[in-house]
């Protein structure tokens, strides 16, 4: 879960970030930057970043805050579950990542699947929405939801990227050590369950 200071500088930052979107009062416009300033302050402060790097994080967002998107695919082949090793801290995690404009969530999801492990995949079913505030992941300065298909394997072979260096399918009792950041072993644990139980409805926090 994130910390206290984190959470009250991400609500500072939206409150500011709003505000600077509808503010025609110069005056108003004047506050709501000290805000955003605020905001920028308590990131630098508490975290390793400088104030330089801070800003930039949460200085540049522009119109109506809302959270980031983060699309899993979870692909299953003969009761194993397909994972990626990222190059950026050698851990795994179900394929997947920002969700990109101008794609549906279906396309951005069959997309990273396989552009991160090299499979064609159909996705098939929502099997949960996570907010990721609410799960053991590490704190990052974005709200983020998270959105895991479930995803039909259709074709392709194992293949490396730029982001990753391993593709495997991993049975629930032999998992690799996972990169938390992106996908928790109870998050796993939970999609071995959709799969065993395929009429489950989808999660949502």
């Amino acid at each position: 879960m994130e910390s206290k200071w984190l959470a009250w500088a991400k609500h500072l930052q939206a409150i500011a970030q709003n505000g600077l979107t509808f503010a025609d009062d110069l005056f108003d416009v004047e506050r709501y930057e000290q805000v955003r300033q605020i905001a920028v302050e308590i990131l630098a402060e508490h975290s390793n970043l400088d104030a330089t790097q801070a800003k930039a994080i949460f200085a540049n967002g522009s119109g109506y805050a809302t959270p980031k998107v983060d699309v899993r695919g979870v692909v299953f082949q003969e009761d194993a579950i397909l994972l990626v090793k990222e190059r950026s801290d050698g851990l795994w995690t179900l394929p997947g990542g920002w969700a990109d404009v101008n794609e549906s969530p279906r396309e951005c999801v069959e997309k990273e699947i396989f552009e991160e492990s090299g499979y064609r995949t159909t996705a098939v079913k929502l099997l949960a929405v996570y907010d990721r505030n609410k799960h053991p992941h590490p704190p990052i300065p974005h709200h983020t939801y998270k959105l895991f298909f479930l995803c039909n394997l259709t074709g392709g072979r194992p293949t490396y990227s730029i982001e990753t260096n391993g593709v495997a399918f991993f049975h629930e009792d032999a998992l690799p050590p996972l990169s938390i950041s992106r996908v928790t072993p109870e998050q796993i644990g939970r999609m071995f369950d959709h799969y065993r139980h395929p009429d489950w409805l989808t999660d949502f926090d």
